[in-house]
């Protein structure tokens, strides 16, 4: 009996301990390529030195075409503590959605290798800027997020 009541205390703690994405919010300052209605991360937290994926699900106003770029920018405390740049087109045609990406499509995945670098244990502020090839802004979202030693 024993056991089972620590079996069932180590489930309720990692229930409790189970963190979801954070809340992405929109950073653009003037108008973008792509409404986005939401942005999940997984697996949350980050693991440094790890891979994560983002889900995108919105609304395209124009098509993602080449050379389209996502940048990537980490602060804490109103200092920047990581920064990266992807070429959008090659990570979204890794997942499965080739350039150019038509108006019809309202979701896609696309997965980035996060450097070993990027700190751990503190709450970052993260922006994802993405530019369209035809050099509009795509989206800018914006979220706090932490990632862990994995």
């Amino acid at each position: 009996m024993k056991f089972f009541t620590a079996i069932a205390a180590l489930v309720a703690v990692a229930v409790a301990n189970a963190q979801t994405s954070p809340t992405f919010t929109d950073c653009s300052t003037g108008s973008t390529d792509m409404t986005v209605t939401g942005l999940t991360l997984t697996p949350y937290p980050l693991c440094a030195g790890g891979q994560v994926c983002a889900i995108v699900t919105g609304t395209l106003t124009s098509s993602v075409t080449s050379p389209a770029g996502l940048s990537i920018t980490g602060k804490y405390l109103g200092r920047v503590v990581y920064t990266d740049a992807v070429d959008l087109c090659t990570v979204l045609g890794e997942s499965g959605y080739p350039c150019p990406i038509d108006t019809t499509v309202t979701s896609v995945e696309a997965c980035v290798d996060i450097k070993p670098t990027a700190p751990v244990g503190i709450p970052v502020s993260l922006t994802l800027l993405a530019t369209n090839g035809n050099g509009n802004v795509l989206f800018c979202q914006v979220a706090t997020v932490t990632a862990a030693a994995c």
